[in-house]
């Protein structure tokens, strides 16, 4: 086991989903950095990770428990995901920054969730259940993140 599959192996579920957040932030950048450098590969290549990324997030979301948050989750995804895809046809650095932005504070309420200890013990524990922040059914294992192509 590598550094990278140690440090994801210790998460808790919470820190995962900032982790996501973070590599959805640096492909941002990576595909804004294309767009200035004229790079439509490059571009093609960082927004794919985000996509796969956000439908990852998305897949994983609890409908069934979230109630109200899991939808507001959802429909968030669905903008960011409509203003990546509007960013790169249109090579939009500016869509792709709108987006940069929105994930950046939805990360931070992560982040926050990530230093709660409640929310943290009710997720190892599995009991999820009424808790209102729509959080992903399961831990995905540290080899899947890696057989994915996803990197922190």
């Amino acid at each position: 086991m590598n550094y990278q599959q140690q440090a994801i192996a210790g998460m808790n579920p919470v820190e995962l989903i900032v982790a996501l957040y973070d590599g959805m932030i640096r492909f941002l950048h990576q595909a804004i950095d294309a767009i200035e450098s004229r790079n439509p590969r490059e571009r093609r290549i960082a927004l794919g990770r985000v996509l796969e990324i956000l439908m990852h997030l998305q897949s994983r979301l609890r409908m069934d428990v979230g109630g109200s948050s899991a939808k507001a989750l959802s429909e968030f995804y669905a903008s960011i995901l409509a203003l990546c895809l509007e960013g790169s046809r249109l090579e939009s650095t500016a869509r792709l920054r709108e987006a940069l932005g929105c994930i950046r504070d939805v990360r931070e309420a992560w982040s926050v969730a990530a230093r709660d200890p409640e929310v943290v013990r009710l997720l190892a524990s599995g009991g999820d259940r009424g808790h209102p922040a729509a959080i992903p059914a399961q831990r995905r294992p540290a080899s899947e993140l890696e057989a994915s192509g996803w990197t922190a």
